[in-house]
């Protein structure tokens, strides 16, 4: 498992706050097997703070979206329980 810490891949940057809402939240679960952050890109509105959302499930897992000020970042999540995952992403924003 290279370039990997807490099941998180550290080959890419990662937004404000993301890092920590992902140890914190999303790699404690036992389901969870890898979360593999994506390109930053700029987006059209601001915020200060984080903001995650589960947007759709995949094949292996999930994708959920972050948004910290002007940056938007995608998330993929490998898990067996993307329902489990679901809910704690809505209950911890």
């Amino acid at each position: 498992m290279k370039h990997r810490k807490n099941k998180i891949k550290r080959e890419h940057g990662i937004i404000k706050g993301l890092k920590r809402f992902l140890e914190d939240n999303v790699s404690s679960l036992d389901s969870v097997e890898g979360i593999i952050p994506g390109e930053i890109k700029v987006g059209k509105t601001k915020g200060e703070n984080l903001v995650v959302r589960y947007k759709y499930s995949t094949i292996s897992g999930a994708k959920l979206i972050a948004r910290s000020g002007t940056s938007v970042q995608e998330v993929f999540v490998i898990t067996s329980d993307a329902d489990k995952l679901k809910e704690e992403i809505e209950n911890s924003q």
